[in-house]
């Protein structure tokens, strides 16, 4: 026991500045505290960065056409159809690949269901598989809260900001004392013995992945800890959650403008009831014009809730092909209401918006997808090379 205690504690060597003998004694010991969870967090978001793709691929039969020849099916008479069959349609979304499937929501019997849809046959191919589905619900379940609930919630949202911690005390004891050194701190020596290998490797994968692993750490708090959240608004430009009481004219402004919609929507309800809809194609000719771009596009029918058309387009006609929604929407008639171009967000806004993507990785697809991948792979192999360096001190000392 004594020389478990020892381990833990070395004394300042001599000319060592105090920040790194300090910065070393917070890794060692907030490392040891939280590494096993750190890892199940990067293993589980290793798993998690392809739940897309594994999710297509185990429903590929339903998404993938085998034959695409021909014009699809226009929206308005895939509504007729699915009404012969007593399905109403509530929401369609449309690929921009022209070998993929439609996906339509329908109400039937009652019931809110969704399905693949061939819009060249005209048949429904079928609801998406649901063993995948639940297998990435445990992920997403284990990498929130550890299957335990809000208790488990909070100790990965501690874990994360040790994290964090860590990661910059890493980086202040990676800093070489002379430039001469830095070529040491930036390779690994494969032909070493293996020690020295695995602490090149928690060494170097950890200066190469900082910024990274920070960003994906702190967009992860920005989901558990109101205060990270409020930080990261305010130091983007937005209101203090704290002081937005304080700013009545800003408050009142936005009550003003959410009620005024409110109002509007109820006034639609009420004078647009008996009043005829407008096509599907119509809307989508409409949003075409406003947002003139190819891309995954979605609408939602108008319903007891919302009584407007509301048109959604991924827009990825940006330098580095980022996935970024713009949203236009109609009354029943078809009269335009309004018009939210990503562009147009404040920063704030912009982040809070894209956080859980700028998380994931899926904010360009699979080329980030692929990077997330690799970067929390590294971040597993942290606790794993941490932890063999300090054992073999362990081994050491005895």
């Amino acid at each position: 026991m004594k020389t478990f205690f020892k381990s833990l504690y070395r004394k300042r060597r001599k000319n060592e500045p105090v920040t790194k003998y300090l910065s070393w004694l917070i890794h060692l010991w907030l490392g040891l505290l939280s590494g096993a969870i750190v890892f199940v967090m990067c293993v589980t978001g290793c798993l998690y960065a392809f739940k897309n793709q594994i999710v297509d691929f185990t429903n590929r039969d339903k998404i993938y056409l085998a034959s695409a020849s021909g014009q699809p099916k226009p929206p308005d008479q895939i509504q007729a159809e699915l009404l012969q069959q007593n399905k109403q349609l509530t929401s369609l979304v449309i690929p921009e690949q022209k070998d993929r499937s439609y996906v339509i929501g329908y109400r039937e019997n009652q019931l809110d269901k969704s399905a693949y849809y061939n819009q060249y046959t005209g048949r429904i191919l079928g609801q998406p598989e649901v063993g995948s589905g639940r297998f990435f619900e445990v992920v997403l379940d284990l990498h929130r809260n550890l299957m335990m609930g809000n208790a488990g919630r909070q100790i990965v949202g501690a874990s994360v900001l040790i994290f964090c911690l860590l990661l910059i005390s890493g980086f202040v004891l990676w800093l070489p004392k002379k430039l001469k050194f830095l070529k040491q701190g930036l390779t690994i020596m494969w032909k070493a013995k293996f020690q020295r290998v695995n602490y090149d490797l928690h060494n170097t994968l950890g200066f190469y992945t900082f910024l990274m692993l920070f960003f994906m750490a702190a967009t992860g708090l920005y989901v558990t800890y109101p205060w990270v959240k409020n930080a990261m608004i305010v130091g983007l430009g937005g209101t203090s959650i704290a002081n937005i009481s304080q700013e009545n004219d800003s408050v009142d402004d936005a009550f003003g403008g959410l009620l005024e919609d409110m109002l509007q929507k109820q006034d639609e309800k009420k004078n647009l009831k008996d009043a005829p809809s407008a096509s599907i194609d119509a809307i989508l000719k409409l949003a075409g014009q406003h947002l003139p771009y190819p891309a995954v596009t979605s609408i939602e029918l108008p319903n007891k809730e919302n009584p407007r058309y509301v048109v959604i387009k991924t827009n990825t006609q940006n330098l580095l092909g980022m996935m970024l929604p713009d949203e236009i929407t109609f009354d029943k008639t078809g009269n335009f209401k309004t018009k939210e171009l990503f562009s147009d967000k404040p920063l704030n806004k912009q982040f809070t918006s894209l956080a859980k993507p700028l998380h994931t990785g899926e904010i360009m697809g699979l080329p980030s997808i692929i990077l997330y991948f690799v970067i929390s792979l590294a971040g597993c192999s942290l606790p794993v090379t941490g932890f063999i360096i300090w054992w073999h001190r362990l081994r050491k000392m005895k």
